[in-house]
């Protein structure tokens, strides 16, 4: 199908870069040398314009388009975006936004401001922020199955109980998938006798309680659940989206907010959060207020510098684990190797959340890992499909390398699978695919 991409940034870019083998796909941009760039390094046809105009969308062939994705850093010139293309065709509209009012507004109002789909950066990087907090060590987490199945990605560290052992050794959880290694450049599907070594990345597909227990038997620090002290440092939306969540799961986190009419703003809308005003980079102050003895400290300030600061501040004052927010897509394994322990960017989980609407429809949710270099899908299983009727065994064995099936749920039964089980019509099934046989295993199932 056409794709229309309006906005060369990083979530644009991102997105084209996802959909560029299986779709026609446009990307219109104000800035001359974005749209140089994107030529270039991607096989899509790049367009310097105004996406916000009827002539500049019909010059991209909205006619002929199915889906037009509003990606600028602007919230009103995606909504104005997605409105327009409604004037002329019926595209399927996705808008990116970064106000959680406009994300309110319109899930309140059917076809509010002609957009069929809105993504909230703010609230879903805070989201992705209480999910990763949730499991320690983890890298990378994601749900499919209305919650009932949970994928993580964990880094291996070499005092790690599981580092050294066999998969079969390490495997002891009754509904709990070892769906792949990532070892440097390679992705290896482990087999029982495959040995986890110090810094792998893990992948683990299974139920929450499983991937949760495998999560606590990695390391000392708490889980979620067991966390007595979480800090915020930045009322920033994402700083207080955070804490509503955390609020939520049923715990008290303490926000720290420099600016005196914010914090009085976030302490009356935040009742279950402790809200101090103060300088977070005042290292005396952290040691006072006993910030040396939290579990999970959140960096949400407004520069990706400060939230390194913070970080660095936080580790050496004997925090267990940080978490920041990184705006620049570059410095996010730079500022893992030199303090944070898992940096979130907004724009790259935005990416991901947008591209979800972009697969097939049966495949039901989409997480991808490493840059693309896998993805884990959730397939309801039709009579069209290689699953339908077969044994996992066989399945597995008229696929390509690269695969695996790492949990089947059936009404709100979880299933962990097993060679000798067999696929019904309406089982939905969690797969890892490494991308470079996705288009053949997507025909397939």
């Amino acid at each position: 199908m056409r794709v229309i991409i309006v906005g060369a940034g990083e979530v644009g870019t991102n997105i084209a870069d996802s959909l560029e083998e299986d779709h026609d796909v446009v990307v219109i941009d104000r800035d001359s040398d974005r749209v140089e760039s994107i030529t270039y390094d991607l096989d899509v046809l790049a367009i310097q314009g105004d996406g916000t105009s009827i002539e500049t969308l019909q010059r991209a062939g909205l006619e002929e388009a199915e889906m037009v994705i509003a990606s600028t850093d602007g919230d009103e010139t995606n909504i104005v975006v997605c409105g327009a293309a409604k004037t002329v065709g019926d595209p399927f509209t996705i808008a990116r936004v970064k106000k959680t009012n406009l994300l309110r507004t319109w899930e309140g109002a059917t076809n509010a401001f002609g957009v069929d789909f809105m993504v909230c950066t703010d609230l879903h990087t805070a989201q992705t922020v209480v999910d990763i907090a949730g499991l320690p060590d983890a890298r990378d987490v994601d749900s499919f199955a209305d919650g009932l199945v949970r994928m993580a990605e964990f880094e291996i560290d070499p005092e790690s109980p599981v580092a050294g052992e066999t998969i079969a050794e390490a495997d002891r959880f009754e509904s709990l998938t070892f769906a792949a290694i990532l070892r440097d450049d390679d992705i290896v599907v482990p087999k029982g006798n495959t040995v986890i070594q110090a810094h792998d990345a893990v992948v683990v597909i299974g139920s929450v309680e499983s991937v949760r227990e495998f999560a606590g038997g990695l390391t000392p620090t708490p889980t979620l659940e067991q966390a007595d002290e979480i800090v915020i440092v930045g009322g920033s939306e994402i700083g207080y989206q955070a804490a509503r969540l955390f609020e939520a799961e049923g715990l008290e986190p303490r926000l720290l907010e420099r600016d005196h009419e914010r914090a009085r703003e976030l302490a009356e809308r935040l009742p279950e959060t402790l809200v101090l005003e103060s300088d977070a980079t005042d290292i005396d102050f952290l040691v006072r207020e006993h910030v040396d003895d939290s579990d999970i400290v959140v960096a949400a300030l407004d520069s990706d510098e400060k939230n390194l600061l913070v970080s660095l501040l936080a580790k050496r004052i004997g925090v267990e684990r940080t978490l920041g927010i990184v705006e620049a897509g570059e410095y996010v394994d730079l500022f893992e190797t030199v303090g944070i322990d898992v940096a979130i960017n907004p724009r790259v989980v935005t990416a991901e959340e947008i591209t979800r609407f972009t697969r097939e429809q049966r495949t039901e949710n989409l997480a991808m890992l490493e840059h693309d270099r896998a993805e884990v899908l959730e397939i309801e299983v039709d009579r069209d499909s290689l699953l339908f009727g077969n044994r996992i065994r066989n399945v597995t064995s008229e696929l390509p390398d690269g695969v695996v099936i790492g949990a089947v749920t059936r009404g709100e039964e979880l299933i962990t699978p097993r060679g000798e089980t067999v696929l019904e019509l309406g089982d939905h099934v969690v797969v890892f695919v490494d991308t470079d046989v996705l288009d053949e295993v997507s025909a397939a199932l």
